[in-house]
């Protein structure tokens, strides 16, 4: 009886031990290289990093910081979707170079932002230029090779 039991215990902790192991497996690792150079099967934190927040994710973080009401909300994520369908279109041309690619991500950007402004209230304006402002800074140290800091603190 009692190497029943240890038998039992023994089966039960060599099970626990490989289980993580054979769930790894099936599930290959997001740091895979293979995996990440297939465009396909890019993980979300990848599609994250490169086309920026979702619309939806965009909207709810505008919300919070420019207290939007529910009818802004709405016009806002339109326009992010908007903005969002047109960095996707973008993404796939191979016709452009990457600076007319970047340039036209720019104009795309400064769109999205005049459409957006247009839609807030003087005091919602105000905290938008200010954010702006910001993102702006933060871009020009980024790409102008000064300090390599992270984006700017959330508020």
């Amino acid at each position: 009886m009692i190497k029943q039991c240890l038998l039992v215990l023994v089966a039960a902790g060599a099970i626990s031990i490989a289980a993580p192991f054979a769930a790894a497996q099936d599930n290959p690792s997001q740091n895979s290289p293979s995996q990440n150079q297939n465009k396909d099967q890019q993980p979300s934190q990848e599609h994250h990093r490169h086309h920026g927040m979702d619309p939806d994710q965009r909207t709810q973080e505008l919300t919070r910081k420019l207290k939007l009401t529910t009818d802004q909300q709405a016009k806002v994520k339109d326009a992010l979707v908007s903005e969002h369908s047109q960095m996707e279109s973008l993404h796939q041309d191979n016709s452009l170079s990457q600076q007319d690619r970047r340039a036209k991500m720019m104009d795309i950007h400064k769109g999205t932002d005049t459409q957006i402004r247009a839609l807030l209230d003087s005091t919602q304006q105000k905290k938008w230029d200010e954010m702006q402002a910001k993102r702006e800074q933060w871009g020009s140290h980024r790409h102008g090779g000064g300090d390599q800091q992270g984006p700017p603190p959330q508020q």
